[in-house]
């Protein structure tokens, strides 16, 4: 009798060992899984090449489709939607919905710029101006290069540009207007688009007019 407890009790623990044996696994198998299935986040390079390198190559960069959030004044309420918005050197096309209506249309086409409703100078002049220049960063022509501790300094004789050492990204720029306003642009946050690494936050500032953006997909057109 006293034998048959004991082999009752031996089977007991033999069988919590063999559920606990099976529970390590399986604990170890979730966390090899959780691990393997979430999402990476891609780690941000460090730019080896040249600046000038760096600048030269994205010259090659003709045209630039992008959606965004949008933040922006309009007769002093602030208007908040998603934007679609199409650029070149020369063209703009801008269109703003809200809750899936249209409530803001810009275009531009060599400098001849029409709104939809109608904007003042600044508010134009921060949508047109501001949006092309803080796409198309990199675009200075005949620039001085400083360094300055971890930043450079790209510079002609009406735009600064201040990029990061190490990521190669804007960081700010300043943009001196023919009527001696400045336009300022603030960037922010890189994020990995279709192979190339561009600020997803922007801000864009016009005396007293503002632009916020946070850009959701790019796609680069070399031509």
């Amino acid at each position: 009798m006293r034998q048959s407890s004991a082999n009752r009790q031996s089977g007991s623990v033999n069988v919590l060992n063999s559920a606990g044996r099976f529970g390590a696994i399986m604990l170890y198998v979730l966390t090899v899984l959780t691990v393997s299935c979430a999402p990476k986040k891609a780690e941000m390079p460090v730019f080896e090449g040249g600046l000038k390198g760096l600048l030269a190559e994205r010259q090659g960069i003709r045209s630039i489709s992008s959606t965004v959030s949008i933040e922006f004044d309009r007769d002093g309420v602030i208007m908040r939607g998603d934007g679609v918005l199409r650029l070149t050197h020369d063209t703009l096309d801008l269109r703003v919905y809200s809750l899936g209506f249209l409530v803001a249309e810009v275009t531009s086409n060599n400098g001849v710029t029409t709104s939809n409703p109608p904007f003042d100078r600044n508010r134009l002049s921060v949508l047109v101006d501001g949006l092309r220049s803080s796409f198309f960063w990199w675009s200075i022509k005949d620039p001085e290069i400083d360094e300055d501790g971890d930043t450079y300094s790209v510079s002609n004789s009406w735009k600064r540009l201040f990029i990061n050492k190490k990521t190669m990204m804007p960081e700010r720029q300043i943009i001196d207007l023919e009527d001696g306003r400045e336009l300022d642009i603030h960037y922010g946050e890189p994020e990995l688009f279709s192979g190339m690494w561009f600020p997803s936050r922007m801000r864009i500032e016009l005396s007293k007019y503002s632009v916020e953006l946070k850009v959701k997909t790019l796609l680069i057109n070399p031509r």
